[in-house]
């Protein structure tokens, strides 16, 4: 995720050895893409089990799930930055060995205070882990190779997400060796040691050809202005929505003011800001931001509704509240294989049509949740979740490569740094706000089933409102071979 203009090219990266990911390569850094969503989401179908066994409030369960994700939306673009100068290579390998660690002292956690330290931490760690992983992809692979590999980035997320759940149901169920909801985070220890055994031999170190200082006022207030939105929003309902919440709801005005001044003074006068605003000024960043914005919130909200919806309201097992997931799973997968095809064939229309599925499948599920509530299984939800997937599908594999390549091509490595730091907020925010208004609904007289009925019909509405959004994005006119052969050219 190089936050530079010119050194996010891949002709103006060092790298040692010679310049190229090879398979293995590839499939190493996608496991360090794939475990920190898996992570965020298979505590969803853990939380119950954590509260019995460590006497845990419903205030202090939504902090097992908030700590982790607000401490790495806040440092995941710092987490960039470091490994443009450091080496991106260093920088997965510190974060994956730190991910790998405090997933173990996460699933050894003698109480509550101690487990959430380690996902506080764990979520530090994810921040220098991702990043690595894109950055890594645009400065060794080119065109074609490229456009597929971020693809392959993509659907990790969406595919790490479901696998969260149906892995972390079966998990809970299956008690394996007496660990109970322990073996949801240590499932993470034995494939980060794989991959930490194959890193070095198998990814490429590069760095930016500029090493540049880390924005520490920008990181400050961007980190201070996502700690004050996601943790009130997080704990505000189980709480009880003290005076207090509030008041440190409103400190992100401020502070969120404070950082547009900064970033946009420093960039005026010739600083490197860590998120420089004339690249948000760009028409095809903002149109990018605004799908990732409200995709990764709708989806990071739903799954952690649905968890919620089947489990402590449907009274589904774990396990069967993840198998209900399968079929999202498995429509995702579908489109994961045949996403560059489609994409090749749609263009960026794919993404409005994605958001058509969605629709319809986040309505189907609300149809289901109607018509047969609390009588919902893995059976009568599977076709409202194959819509789910294949839109979900459609509008997150290609998101990324369609945004990066209508950005100019200088600018990619910071495009796809704001899409990451979009997704990993987002997520957190998802849960966040969504799961809120689903608890406020399922407290009340509604119940659980009008709730996830509401929820998955807001979801649909959505997906609607982002159609024409969505076909705002054009094709580029300058293909993105060709705008990589003329930077290949200036470089030389």
């Amino acid at each position: 995720m190089a936050l530079l203009s010119r050194s996010a090219v891949a002709p103006l990266h060092r790298s040692n050895g010679p310049l190229g990911l090879t398979g293995p390569g590839l499939v190493v850094l996608l496991i360090g893409a794939f475990l920190p969503v898996m992570s965020f989401f298979i505590v969803n179908v853990t939380l119950p089990a954590i509260g019995r066994d460590l006497h845990a409030s419903a205030a202090a369960l939504q902090l097992v799930v908030a700590c982790y994700g607000i401490t790495n939306a806040a440092l995941v673009v710092v987490g960039g930055r470091l490994g443009d100068g450091l080496g991106r290579r260093r920088l997965f390998v510190v974060g994956l060995t730190g991910f790998t660690v405090t997933a173990l002292l996460s699933g050894f956690a003698p109480t509550l205070p101690a487990l959430l330290v380690a996902r506080a931490a764990q979520g530090v760690f994810a921040a220098l882990l991702t990043p690595q992983v894109l950055s890594t992809i645009t400065a060794t692979r080119q065109g074609e190779e490229r456009a597929r590999a971020i693809g392959f980035f993509g659907a990790s997320a969406g595919l790490a997400a479901a696998a969260g759940q149906v892995l972390g149901g079966w998990l809970v169920e299956a008690d394996v060796a007496g660990l109970g909801w322990r073996a949801n985070f240590l499932v993470a220890v034995p494939v980060g040691l794989v991959a930490l055994a194959l890193t070095r031999r198998t990814v490429p170190e590069t760095r930016a050809e500029d090493r540049l200082p880390v924005d520490a006022t920008g990181a400050t207030l961007l980190g201070g202005t996502l700690v004050v939105l996601l943790f009130p929003l997080s704990e505000g309902r189980p709480l009880h929505w003290p005076f207090w919440i509030w008041a440190v709801l409103a400190v992100v005005v401020p502070i969120g003011v404070g950082l547009g001044y900064h970033q946009t003074r420093a960039e005026r006068l010739g600083r490197t800001p860590l998120v420089p605003p004339s690249v948000l000024a760009l028409r095809e960043m903002r149109i990018g931001l605004a799908n990732g914005l409200a995709f990764f919130t709708s989806f990071g909200g739903f799954m952690f509704v649905f968890a919620l919806a089947t489990q402590t309201g449907a009274g589904l097992s774990p396990l069967e509240g993840g198998l209900a997931l399968g079929p999202f799973a498995l429509a995702f997968l579908v489109v994961s294989i045949a996403g560059p095809r489609l994409q090749r064939r749609w263009g960026p229309s794919i993404i409005a049509r994605g958001w058509v599925l969605s629709a319809v499948g986040y309505a189907a599920t609300a149809g289901v949740a109607a018509g047969v509530w609390p009588h919902v299984d893995p059976v009568n939800l599977a076709g409202p979740l194959v819509l789910v997937g294949l839109g979900n599908g459609l509008v997150m594999l290609p998101l990324m490569g369609v945004v990066l390549g209508q950005v100019p091509t200088h600018q990619a490595g910071l495009a796809s740094g704001l899409l990451i730091t979009t997704q990993q907020t987002c997520l957190a925010l998802g849960a966040a706000t969504v799961g809120t208004l689903y608890l406020a609904l399922a407290g009340g007289s509604l119940g659980a089933g009008r709730a996830l009925e509401i929820v998955s019909l807001l979801l649909a509405v959505v997906g609607v409102l982002m159609v024409p959004v969505a076909l705002r994005l054009r094709p580029r006119r300058q293909p993105v071979v060709a705008a990589y052969r003329e930077e290949l050219a200036e470089a030389a």
